[in-house]
């Protein structure tokens, strides 16, 4: 199976292992639950003990994949230079405006970060593939996954 490398920023890169932390603590706890489950009796018919083993199999699932994700995690943390000036890039917070002087804000993250309702979106989104690359002034387009084509003009990129 190949490995797909997931981008993050470094703050992305925090929250994965204090999660990993807590789910090996949340691992512990669970073992407790199937140990005191186990104490009832006939485990066929003990509720407890099915719920602890759905639990378990739940946390080691989540573990694993936050494991890969840190594993295969490409931090991005440094400003990229271009020959124009700074270019938007993973972690950069980009102001846009539109043809009738309307801005949106947007920081660019890796997919496993977005979250759009803190317009946090990622490299791969329709927006987020157009800005990635360019400067300040530049205009882009994309068509939205509703079918719509969005036209900004980048006024500003911050880290």
């Amino acid at each position: 199976m190949a490995t797909t490398e997931i981008v993050l920023t470094p703050e992305g890169y925090s929250k994965y292992e204090q999660e990993l932390k807590d789910l090996e603590r949340e691992k512990l706890e669970i073992a407790d639950q199937l140990r005191t489950a186990r104490e009832f009796g006939d485990l066929s018919e003990n509720a407890e003990y099915d719920a602890a083993r759905e639990a378990q199999a739940q946390n080691e699932a989540r573990i694993n994949d936050v494991r890969h994700i840190l594993n295969t995690a490409q931090v991005i943390a440094e400003e990229v230079v271009g020959e124009r000036g700074t270019m938007v890039s993973v972690g950069s917070t980009v102001e846009l405006v539109d043809g009738a002087g309307k801005t949106v804000k947007f920081t660019i993250v890796g997919t496993t970060e977005t979250n759009s309702l803190a317009h946090r979106i990622s490299n791969e989104s329709p927006a987020g593939s157009a800005l990635v690359g360019h400067v300040v002034g530049d205009q882009i387009a994309f068509t939205t996954p509703a079918g719509k084509v969005r036209q900004y003009t980048i006024v500003s990129i911050t880290r």
